[in-house]
């Protein structure tokens, strides 16, 4: 089996960094989303809902397209970024990183919302009781009793970010050193009929993907375990 080239590790650490950087965000971004889709009784609840599970059932290439004509020169978000010095984020790293927390956000947010769910509202409500101010109770209470929502949505986030091809072959094409993350690496590899760096690769990619989720159904089952 060949081992990897310079190339090749430059795919590797930017598909680390690009899935660590998502994974961030998508946190951050995630968490209120999620109480709010968790508690609100606002009707817009549903469609809310539905519009951040749609990169679930929605084509990568069909995603990855409306977000390059977004970010292209002549789209909403290219407009503005002109506008403010930045020039296109198409074809750059830092349109990676959107149409990756656009594509992955659901795999933070459904966890993070059944978590929130599972606790329901009575911890909270004690929480009041004491006095406790809701934005205080929420990180003393409620983000403790989900940390495994978190951990799941960790996991699947980085995993899915690190298997990404469509969503980031339309938006940043496969620019060396700048936008060619692993799976593009491999779609080059297959192109050139370089089958057996491929094959390392692709590979690679396999026991990733079976370490993640052998290590969400160990946790899973920890936690029912542990569970009263």
């Amino acid at each position: 089996m060949p081992t990897l080239d310079a190339d090749t590790w430059q795919a590797v650490r930017l598909t680390a960094a690009l899935a660590t950087l998502t994974t961030t965000v998508l946190l951050v971004l995630a968490t209120p989303l999620a109480w709010w889709l968790a508690h609100t009784p606002s009707r817009w609840r549903t469609v809310i809902g539905a519009l951040v599970a749609l990169p679930l059932v929605l084509p990568p290439t069909v995603l990855g397209f409306y977000l390059l004509v977004a970010l292209g020169p002549h789209g909403p978000l290219g407009q503005l970024t002109q506008a403010l010095g930045l020039g296109t984020l198409s074809f750059s790293f830092t349109g990676l990183v959107i149409g990756s927390v656009v594509y992955s956000l659901p795999f933070a947010v459904q966890p993070l919302r059944h978590a929130f769910e599972a606790m329901g509202r009575r911890p909270m409500e004690v929480a009041a009781t004491l006095r406790v101010r809701p934005l205080a109770a929420f990180f003393r209470v409620a983000l403790p009793l989900a940390r495994p929502g978190f951990f799941t949505a960790a996991v699947l986030s980085f995993a899915h970010t690190v298997g990404e091809f469509g969503v980031v072959l339309m938006i940043g094409g496969n620019i060396p050193g700048q936008t060619r993350v692993i799976s593009t690496q491999i779609y080059g590899h297959v192109e050139a009929m370089e089958y057996a760096q491929a094959h390392t690769l692709a590979a690679g990619m396999l026991v990733f993907a079976f370490v993640v989720l052998l290590a969400l159904n160990l946790a899973d089952r920890r936690q029912r375990r542990s569970a009263p």
